[in-house]
């Protein structure tokens, strides 16, 4: 798919501007007739996805369209189960968008068969050594669970993000304590804390993915990449450095670190709203906190302008683990282009605008999360802390990531976030929560 040096600078101007986008909260809300309707020549490109919001894709229609008036996008945002549900209706009745957010693993590998190689697409847009541009991590779970010898890329990342932990800088500042650096720090931070009427350490429990982001920044910090070894079978669940990782797991629960009632908390809403109210010192998430400080969001907490009250740190490291905490990280969400895509030259050119080219740079300037490649900066900054945040995420990070905030099957993602969830309860302990994973494992073959 060759794309002529005018279609990689944008179509050339032509006839009237139209832009559909909906905000679906169901996944019968979009009409499958009218998502395959175009203009003449095919110039209408179909998008649906969970991710980036409304808002921010509708910017980034326009940039793409202000430069390519004689095309339409129409677009769709779910919530996501609710696209989940729509992206396996479409792909039955052979009614796959042009565009598809997807996430890396068991998502991109339900649809491959629906989709197009990227290899050529990134290629015609950015040349032969398109794959410098971006973080290595992101590329690399882009191909996850691909079969073996299958070396295509059937998503691209949009943007990716680091997991790990914030803190409320102001209430460590009037404790006297600094963003813990190793478990003991951690304990003593906690302790330092909990005179206050702030949650020292928030943990929304609740919450699957949640649980397993943090195991797996403990697990990578007890022993580096031992957790993907286990997946990939070449080592055992209950090898001792995972079961050192439940255990520490679950000291956040039995030594008072983590508040009482964790695990009926969930990060969205809850979570993150006493976090930004104030009411909590230190909370994990990721890279995409930085969103809160969006100069286009109204009425900005205090805490949030110019990300002037937080502070990012990497979970602390083990007692006779790594010397330094270990990057976990990934995408947090990737496009594919439907194999069966009317124009798939022009799908091409819209997807690779939205991930490195003027769509990218709206997308970027929301400060949504971390751009899929490197070298790309919002237009503005409200604070310096905020450009120093960035710096260090995109930096310092971001290049360093080498293990993956995802379980390549979803099948040990579920055993996984059961298992925490029991052992944070009390009602198994890690030598079990460990056996009961490898049980599954030993079911996959």
């Amino acid at each position: 798919m060759k794309l002529p040096r005018t279609a990689r600078r944008g179509i050339q101007a032509g006839v009237a501007l139209t832009i559909v986008t909906s905000l679906a909260a169901c996944a019968g809300s979009a009409d499958p007739e009218q998502s395959g309707q175009g203009g003449e020549g095919g110039t209408t490109v179909t998008f649906r996805s969970w991710s980036p919001i409304e808002q921010t894709t509708r910017q980034m229609i326009d940039a793409f369209t202000t430069a390519n008036p004689d095309v339409t996008i129409d677009s769709t945002i779910f919530n996501y189960p609710e696209y989940v549900v729509d992206l396996q209706t479409r792909a039955s009745s052979g009614t796959m968008p042009d565009i598809v957010g997807l996430q890396p693993g068991a998502l991109t590998q339900q649809y491959r068969e629906n989709l197009m190689p990227l290899e050529e697409c990134a290629a015609d847009t950015w040349g032969d050594d398109w794959e410098s541009k971006f973080f290595p991590i992101g590329l690399e779970q882009a191909r996850m669970g691909n079969p073996e010898g299958d070396d295509s890329y059937y998503a691209l990342p949009l943007l990716v993000q680091t997991v790990n932990l914030w803190a409320n800088s102001d209430l460590l500042d009037e404790a006297g304590v600094e963003p813990p650096a190793t478990w003991a720090e951690l304990e003593s931070a906690v302790d330092a804390l909990g005179g206050g009427s702030a949650a020292p350490f928030l943990l929304p429990a609740k919450d699957s993915w949640l649980r397993n982001v943090v195991f797996l920044q403990i697990a990578n910090n007890v022993e580096p990449g031992l957790v993907q070894q286990a997946e990939s079978g070449e080592a055992s669940w209950t090898d001792p450095g995972i079961v050192e990782a439940f255990t520490y797991w679950q000291k956040l629960f039995t030594d008072g670190i983590a508040q009482q009632g964790a695990l009926a908390l969930d990060a969205y809403p809850n979570g993150v709203n006493q976090f930004e109210a104030g009411n909590a010192a230190m909370i994990p998430l990721g890279a995409w906190w930085i969103q809160q400080s969006d100069p286009s969001r109204a009425d900005i907490p205090p805490l949030s302008q110019g990300m002037e009250g937080y502070e990012p740190f990497l979970f602390p490291t083990i007692p006779g683990g790594a010397p330094e905490p270990q990057l976990v990280g990934g995408i947090d969400v990737a496009l594919g282009i439907s194999k069966d895509a009317k124009n798939p030259e022009l799908a091409c050119q819209v997807l690779t605008d939205w991930i490195a080219g003027d769509g990218a740079q709206v997308l970027i300037n929301t400060f949504n999360d971390l751009p899929a490649v490197q070298g790309l900066d919002p237009e503005e900054f409200t604070s310096d802390k905020q450009r120093e945040m960035w710096t260090t995420f995109t930096e310092d990070w971001m290049p360093e990531v080498q293990y993956s905030r995802y379980f390549e099957s979803p099948d040990i993602d579920t055993a996984v976030a059961d298992a925490l969830s029991a052992v944070a309860a009390g009602q198994s302990t890690p030598e079990e929560a460990a056996a009961k994973v490898q049980a599954v494992q030993d079911g996959l073959g």
